[in-house]
Parts: structure tokens; sequence; C-alpha cells
């Protein structure tokens, strides 16, 4: 397996004028053979004097997806040991089925271990999803737990077709800005084309991860760092991956950021764990006091029993209520009223909420007429003090892809995946899916891309091993994972260029990357 291992290093990659078909192989798969771009397929548009727009399809004519039927693997995890494969396989060909084992091998990401991942047990290949279907309802009457899957997402193979844009802007002669937004309201949620056809943008593509279930908070606000026209909108969860956009965009670049807001009165201080989002939830958690886990942890909402959470006047919704503490707040930061939560930010304003401990801090410190001080602080990895200015904004999701040239997938440490348990995050990272990525090359370019995926046939996405090595060969030196799947979206001019993968059409989202004129 030792060539066969290379080839997953190796992986996926582009630069508009060659494409590299890569992946992991599984034991009963010969290793994928290089693709190239359909040459007729590919087009290239100045949308603005320094904005390039290619958008094109990468084909692979030798790739053969089909659609197959697999056994799950112990618990809900996707994969199994060997001796559970060895012994499914066994009672599947005893109940007068063909199955065959095959070997899944580990991505090349920066915290996870190498080699053979796990096995899967599959049955069949079949022409239609239909065929699929009525094959898994015949296995899973012989009691296996089964469904029918597209090969085309697997990452062990090359997948046969994949829809993708590519945005450059090159800051040296674009005149325009680029900003993240949340356009009027942190609590909505609206598509990528309407933002951008509201704001006359050029180019615009979706951002970072956000709300979208009631019981996870309140929908549309983000679930991960966001700060819009140099305000701090919502905290980081955890230490994760951002684009920070400075100078409207003139300087940009990406590092893993954390957040810490700090609320004075007096002699006493408090930490605020939370910016416009529900007392006690965490999405993504990543917060001190998070249970069941303080680090990143994809799509999880966490809960903090001792939560203080700050609303702004972007907040333009109706505020949470429930137990706990309120304290309203004028633009001085002098505290005009206290008393239950709920009611709407004041103009100018901005509200506290605590419960548990916090709620307790509030009652025995918010005094009427006096001041409550916040300091709010953004650092890197580095430690150094990411300071916002009105034409800075900050758009973030996880993980980072590429860092100082080189593959650098943290999908552990920023918790899109878990190497000790592959039920959690094994198709958000290792099965191919709809993308936006973000980043920049040596020359302080700002790469904006998608790939279109869900689509059997017609477009199948990426990896997160193939969404870095697409970056990295586009020249990309830093390079970062923005929010995908139903998500993913690209909007030129106002109108949406690539197709989205929600059934219902494209997806209202939280915020966007608008690149203005």
């Amino acid at each position: 397996m030792r060539n066969e291992e290379s080839s997953v290093r190796r992986g996926l990659g582009v630069r508009m004028g060659a494409v590299l078909g890569a992946a992991v192989v599984l034991a009963v798969v010969h290793p994928p053979a290089q693709a190239a771009p359909d040459a007729g397929s590919w087009t290239t548009e100045t949308v603005a004097p320094g904005v390039q727009l290619r958008a094109g399809v990468l084909r692979d004519a030798d790739a053969k997806p089909s659609w197959t039927v697999t056994v799950q693997g112990p618990g809900s995890a996707p994969l199994g040991d060997r001796a559970w494969a060895d012994d499914t396989a066994g009672r599947l060909r005893d109940a007068g089925f063909e199955p065959r084992v095959e070997r899944v091998v580990w991505a090349a990401y920066a915290d996870t271990p190498h080699g053979t991942m796990g096995w899967r047990v599959r049955l069949g290949s079949y022409g239609t999803s239909g065929e699929a279907q009525g094959a898994r309802e015949k296995v899973a009457a012989a009691g296996f737990t089964a469904v029918a899957e597209w090969t085309g997402y697997d990452a062990q193979q090359p997948a046969d077709r994949e829809s993708v844009h590519v945005a450059v802007i090159d800051p040296a002669r674009f005149t325009g800005t680029v900003a993240a937004t949340h356009d009027t309201s942190v609590a909505d949620r609206e598509t990528t084309s309407s933002v951008a056809a509201k704001r006359h943008s050029l180019l615009a593509v979706n951002g970072g991860f956000f709300i979208t279930s009631d019981a996870d908070g309140v929908q549309g606000t983000m679930a991960g760092i966001g700060a819009y026209d140099g305000e701090l909108e919502s905290m980081a969860a955890g230490s994760r991956a951002a684009l920070i956009l400075a100078d409207g965009g003139r300087h940009a670049r990406i590092a893993d950021l954390t957040s810490t807001v700090t609320a004075r009165a007096g002699s006493s201080t408090y930490a605020v764990q939370g910016i416009n989002r529900v007392p006690g939830k965490v999405r993504n958690c990543g917060r001190p006091g998070a249970t069941p886990t303080e680090s990143p942890r994809q799509d999880v909402t966490c809960a903090e029993a001792d939560d203080l959470v700050k609303f702004t006047p972007r907040f333009r919704a109706a505020l949470p209520t429930g137990p706990g503490t309120q304290v309203v707040l004028d633009a001085d930061g002098r505290v005009v009223s206290t008393g239950a939560r709920g009611g709407t930010v004041p103009a100018g304003g901005s509200v506290l909420q605590g419960i548990g401990a916090a709620s307790d801090w509030l009652t025995a410190h918010a005094r009427q007429g006096e001041r409550i001080a916040l300091n709010e602080v953004v650092r890197d990895t580095a430690g150094r003090r990411v300071r916002l200015d009105s034409d800075d904004s900050i758009v973030s999701a996880a993980p980072t892809l590429v860092k100082d040239g080189r593959l650098a997938i943290d999908a552990a440490a920023e918790g899109t995946l878990d190497p000790k348990n592959l039920s959690f995050g094994y198709a958000w990272s290792n099965v191919r899916q709809p993308r936006t990525m973000a980043g920049l090359d040596a020359k302080g370019r700002l790469i904006l891309a998608t790939v279109d995926g869900r689509q059997p046939g017609v477009s199948e996405g990426f990896t997160l091993e193939e969404a870095a090595r697409f970056m990295r060969s586009l020249g990309a030196v830093q390079a970062l994972n923005l929010d995908g799947g139903g998500s993913t979206a690209m909007a030129v001019n106002g109108r949406l260029a690539n197709v989205t993968s929600d059934a219902t059409g494209e997806r209202a989202v939280g915020d966007t990357v608008q690149v203005l004129p």
C-alpha cells in the first residue's frame, strides 16, 4: 500500500491548466489516474480591473462512479476495524450476498493518525439510485443496517466531474473594497445573491457557520467569530481559522483567532462568553466553561450554566427570554435598567444578559447610572492582537487548509472530525461535499473559490484534503474552508453563478463576503 498511500498526499491539484486527480485508494480499487479539465468548458471573465473570475468543470474520463450499498459500521460509524469487516462480510455471504471489503486510509490531515482509518463493507454496483435502494432493502431485510451511496463522493477514487468557480482579487489593481457583512441584522438569514444584488456587489461568496435551527439559538447568528465595519458581532468558537479583511480588503490575512471580552463594574470583572447568542447555548462549542467540551466541535451545541452574553445594536430581533438577569446600557455603557430578560436592544446602546453566576454578578454590580465597561480583545495564535477599525471585517469557519504554502489541515484541533470517533465528522470532512474556500497567494491576492457538490454525475465536490490541494495549486500560501454544503454560493453582479445543492434552491445564510465596486 506504500504507493497507494502516497497518492493520498499528492491529492487533487488544479492550476487552471492541469488537474491532478488524487484520493485515498481502497484495497480493491486501482490508483486513480490523472485528470485534466475540459479545455472547452472553461470561461474567463474580468469582472472589474483587478477582479478575474474563472469557471469550469474538472473532468476525469476514467472515473466510473456508480451507486452501491454500504453496510453501517459499529454504532453509527461509517467504518469498522478489519475483524468487524470480515465478520460482516462473512454473515452477508451466508445470507446469499456478494460483499466486498474496502480499506480506507486517513487523508493528509496535520493532526490525525496516518495509514488505515478503517474498513467498510459494500455490495453491488448500480446505474441508478433506485436500483441501489432496492438492493439496500434486501440487505436490510436480512438484518443489516445499510445505505445507498454514490461512489463518486468517495475520496478513494477520482470524481468524474467537479464544477468550480474561482475569483482572484488583486488589491494592487482593484480600487473597490472587500468586506464581510451580515447586512442589516446579525439575527437574519439572507441568500448570498440577494445581499450582493442589494449592495450592487461585483462578486460575493457565502461566509462562516451560522445557526440554522431555533433549538440551537437564534437563526442567522454566527457560530464563530464575526466582525463587520470594525465591530465584533460574535465570538470565536475556540481557536479556529478566520479571514481578516483589513482596510477594506486591501490587507487580508488568514489566521486562527481567539476572542475574549471582559465586563468591568468598578473593581469587579466577569468574562463575557458570547455576543449576540442565546445565553446557555454555544453552537460549535469552544468556550471556557462549556459542556460537554470547551474545545471546538462542529455542529454541536454546548451548554453554559454560568453565561454572560452581550447584545449589540445589530441584533435587530426580540431578545431571548428566560431565567436570569438583563441589564440595558446606553451608548456610554451606563446602566439604564436592570430586570428580566426580553425586549430589544436600544438604538446606540447594548444589552447584557446573564444566567447562573453571571446573573448574580449583574444583580450585584449593575447600578443605575454607573458604567459597565467592556474590553474586547481578538488575538491570533502568535499572540498578536487584531485591532479593528471601521473598514475592517472578519469572517471565520474551519478548518485551516494551507499554511505557509503547505497543506496544514488541522481538522481534529478545529473540531471538524474526531480521530477516536469515526461517527463524528466523517462525511463532513472525508466525503466530497460542496465547499467554499478562501485563500491568499504570495502576492497578497485574495482567492475566493467554490465547488458544487451533492450532484451525482454532475458535480461531486471536494473532500477537505482536495479543497486544500486545490487552493494550493491555485497559488494559495494561506487558505481556509468556509461554510459549505447547501450554503456554498457565488454571486456575480448580483446573480447566482453556481448550482447550489439544496432542493429548495439557494440557502439563506448568515454572513457573506462581498466584493464591492
